[in-house]
């Protein structure tokens, strides 16, 4: 029996790339399938955070809506009240403006009335009506009209019974007055036509 001598086999560097591309080639075919995964879940994932994004402002824009709405309502309500507990005391002020008129604010009631007109002023109580002031039937009430003036060009405040008081822009109560127009044409026409001709003829 004769012994059949046993080849070497030897693998050439070439072989052996060959024999290790398998798994190189399966492991960049996986890469690539991960990538290809992650380029079609991209778009997904940037329309989930556009819509978050969306949620987000709206939320924020509520909130702001809410706050604002809120802060009306406090400053609403803060008028209100100031409103409420500010309205009778014109009626005491008008006491005062009165017993002004006859000089009878003197000593110590001046000092109180002083402080009194200094603590309304402070929250807000503004004081208005002057003769003179055009007639603004938003800020005037007119008691009644007393006849045309040539010295006005609009309905103007001439006497100023009850003085007005607001609070910001909110009327507390309307000036009352007593009014007076501007001279019609027809008056100018008729007061010029009765003047005497002062031209003598020669």
């Amino acid at each position: 029996m004769t012994d059949t001598p046993h080849e070497d086999v030897t693998v050439t560097g070439e072989e052996s790339a060959q024999a290790g591309s398998f798994p190189d080639a399966a492991a960049e075919m996986a890469n690539e399938t991960e990538v290809e995964a992650q380029d079609a879940a991209a778009p997904d994932l940037q329309r989930q955070l556009d819509e978050r994004t969306l949620d987000l402002q709206r939320v924020q824009a509520e909130y702001l809506n809410y706050k604002r709405r809120v802060d009306r309502d406090r400053e609403l309500v803060k008028q209100n009240a100031t409103y409420a507990a500010l309205a009778p005391i014109t009626e005491v002020m008008d006491t005062v403006d009165r017993a002004r008129e006859h000089g009878e604010v003197e000593g110590g009631f001046k000092a109180v009335v002083d402080q009194l007109e200094r603590i309304l002023a402070g929250v807000g109580l503004v004081k208005f009506g002057a003769v003179g002031d055009p007639f603004d039937p938003t800020i005037h009430e007119a008691l009644s009209h007393i006849g045309e003036d040539p010295d006005v060009e609009v309905t103007t405040c001439k006497v100023i019974a009850k003085a007005g008081y607001r609070i910001g822009d909110r009327v507390v109560r309307a000036a009352q007055v007593l009014v007076v127009d501007p001279v019609t044409v027809e008056a100018r026409a008729a007061e010029t036509s009765s003047e005497p001709d002062h031209e003598t003829n020669e």
